[in-house]
């Protein structure tokens, strides 16, 4: 805002300069005489005169007078020079000042508009543009600090408009999700201490039978065997706890949420192209889309260009960085999009194993990732009701993402 506001000033200040300087340098050069201009203006008027023609002293700049006269006429105080025409004697009045108001205050009135116009556009600037922006320009800055409870004012400016609809999206999103968090957090800890309670039971029955077998208490080896079974059910029965806790969390920590929609598999294409086509180009792969029948799909867009633009991520990670293709086939009500990469270096036997959470493969190498991305590529693409699979085809790697047509 001050350095706007230094801006503004400096601006208004050169204005004014240029305005005084040039009026000076204007009026100097209108003061100033090169040679005897009022002869030439003289010598054009009694060329006229002597051929009868009409004339303006309007038209001219240093001749102010003309006057037939006599002999004896008298000088007078003005500048004047005598010429004879026709035989007769005129008196030519001039100034050796050129009369240039004209020129002067059509000068000024243009630069008037230009400084007027000038100050007009800064102003708008300021209140259109750097002021509003200056209301919310900490709003980020509240939401690092996790501020989300107060929504963005509507704001009918066309030039921040999206932008703080983006925000305010942003900030809904953020709360949603800390909320989402919190229920969590609340949800894991019930589970967590419904099932160490029910944890307990089995747990102090098999501490029970362990003690009385460390005693000696049961000499009946049948009866040893019904208390070695009966341990033995216990611990499935813990099992099943655990194996609770473990499905609980995989499908609850990410929390992946989809708005399944309709959308057009050129509109998906177009996102693509456009995000990566410098960005490839940069990294020197070629990167080609091939020609494909344009059609309907049906799930979340945002989402699908997330997973193919996980996809691609990882082709630029592992592969040998010569080319990334995409292209398309066709199965019943299935559209299929294969991502296919050169350079691949996975195993088959580790194929199978790329889509589950936290797996890394033996090909990383100095990459840096958490091993999520595929795992929630899959769980995407089965709550759009599509799928994913991955092929090895000699030294390249072919990722199918199967989207639902409509």
């Amino acid at each position: 805002m001050k350095s706007y506001l230094k801006f503004t000033i400096t601006v208004i200040i050169l204005l004014a300069l240029v305005f005084l300087g040039a009026n000076i340098i204007l009026r100097a050069s209108y003061n100033e005489i090169n040679g005897r201009p009022y002869r030439v203006e003289a010598e054009r008027i009694a060329a006229k005169i002597e051929k009868g023609e009409d004339y303006s002293l309007s038209e001219y700049s240093y001749i102010t007078n003309i006057e037939a006269v006599d002999e004896g006429f008298k000088y007078g105080n003005s500048d004047y020079l005598v010429k004879e025409i026709d035989g007769r004697l005129y008196r030519f009045d001039y100034t050796y000042l050129a009369d240039k108001s004209y020129e002067l205050r059509m000068f000024n009135i243009c630069f008037g508009i230009v400084a007027v116009f000038a100050l007009a556009l800064l102003s708008f600037v300021y209140f259109k543009i750097i002021r509003p922006f200056k209301k919310f320009s900490d709003y980020p800055v509240e939401l690092a600090k996790g501020n989300l409870t107060a929504p963005l004012k509507d704001s009918k400016n066309k030039y921040f408009g999206k932008f703080l609809w983006g925000l305010d999206l942003l900030r809904e999103k953020l709360e949603s999700r800390k909320a989402s968090e919190l229920a969590l957090q609340k949800q894991n800890k019930t589970m967590i201490l419904s099932l160490s309670h029910d944890i307990n039971t089995p747990l102090g029955v098999i501490e029970l039978y362990a003690k009385a077998l460390e005693k000696g208490l049961y000499k009946d080896e049948q009866k040893k065997l019904v208390i070695a079974q009966s341990i033995n059910a216990k611990c499935e029965e813990i099992r099943g706890y655990v194996n609770d806790i473990v499905k609980t969390s995989s499908e609850n920590f990410l929390n992946l949420e989809v708005n399944n929609n309709e959308f057009y598999l050129s509109s998906l294409m177009d996102n693509i192209k456009a995000f990566y086509t410098d960005k490839l180009e940069l990294l020197k792969i070629n990167f080609t889309i091939d020609r494909f029948p344009d059609c309907i799909l049906s799930g979340d867009f945002d989402r699908s260009t997330e997973v193919l633009q996980n996809i691609i991520e990882n082709a630029v990670k592992y592969g040998d960085g010569k080319e990334i293709c995409i292209c398309f086939s066709r199965e019943d009500d299935c559209q299929l999009v294969h991502i296919r990469n050169t350079g691949c270096t996975l195993s088959d036997n580790e194929l199978p194993h790329i889509f589950d959470s936290f797996w890394r493969g033996s090909n990383v190498g100095s990459n840096s990732g958490s091993g999520l991305g595929l795992y929630i590529c899959r769980s995407l693409m089965h709550k759009m009701n599509g799928d994913i699979y991955a092929e090895i085809n000699g030294s390249d790697m072919s990722v199918t993402v199967v989207f639902a047509v409509s």
